[in-house]
């Protein structure tokens, strides 16, 4: 695919010449306005090809985000991209600094969870914690505060804390009910503390709430239940 060069710099991974700044969000895209147009063009096609590379190809994902934050590094939102791109590239430093970068900019309790992620990744399990503990940890509601305590529960076990991930993770959205992936993501984590804290059986069942809950197939869950009771689904 021909790529095109100009306006670019040494050092930035080619942008395709079929990548239009269009195709960014809006929102994200109002947010480049103090930009002049001609740049605020070129960090909107990185920030594009990183988020088309972002799952197959994180590693050059992460050269167009780090390209749009050397442009535009004063923006909130490309900072907060960097950060996530670097998170998917498993660069858990500059996540962290670019994600707190983000924070300070734009206020709020930005992406705590990922944040905390990233401390686990750098094996400070300790910090992941005292995040899940913070003030901005309480404000948070709905899926952000349930992906932040499967990652505080992950803390928990990292440090051989099973009983207490257990606990983390027993709140009411522990409704059997629940589909979609947020619903997945939980009943699987807590599944897992359950099993290493020993409970099997009922770890068997949450893993099979998951899997009943995984319509998209993002989990292993139906696996676990196959290793853990030797039959298949």
């Amino acid at each position: 695919m021909p790529s095109q060069r100009r306006d670019s710099r040494p050092d930035e991974p080619d942008l395709p010449d079929d990548v239009e700044a269009s195709e960014l969000d809006p929102t994200i895209r109002r947010d480049l306005l103090s930009l002049d147009k001609s740049n605020a063009n070129t960090v909107a096609r990185h920030l594009v090809m990183a988020g088309k590379l972002i799952d197959d190809e994180p590693r050059l994902a992460l050269a167009h985000a780090r390209a749009a934050r050397q442009r535009a590094g004063r923006i909130a939102v490309v900072r907060e991209a960097a950060g996530i791109t670097a998170y998917h590239a498993g660069e858990w430093a500059e996540a962290l600094s670019e994600l707190r970068a983000a924070r300070r900019m734009s206020g709020g309790p930005g992406l705590l969870a990922v944040m905390a992620d990233c401390e686990r990744g750098l094996g400070r399990p300790e910090r992941a914690i005292e995040l899940g503990r913070s003030e901005e940890a309480r404000a948070l509601t709905g899926d952000e505060a349930s992906e932040l305590r499967i990652v505080v529960a992950g803390a928990r076990m990292d440090l051989g804390q099973f009983d207490q991930a257990v606990v983390t993770l027993q709140t009411p959205d522990l409704d059997e009910s629940r589909t979609g992936t947020a619903a997945a993501r939980l009943f699987y984590a807590y599944a897992d503390a359950l099993v290493a804290a020993g409970r099997t059986k009922d770890g068997v069942k949450w893993f099979l709430n998951a899997a009943a809950a995984d319509l998209d197939g993002d989990t292993d869950a139906e696996e676990r239940v196959a290793e853990l009771t030797g039959e298949d689904l």
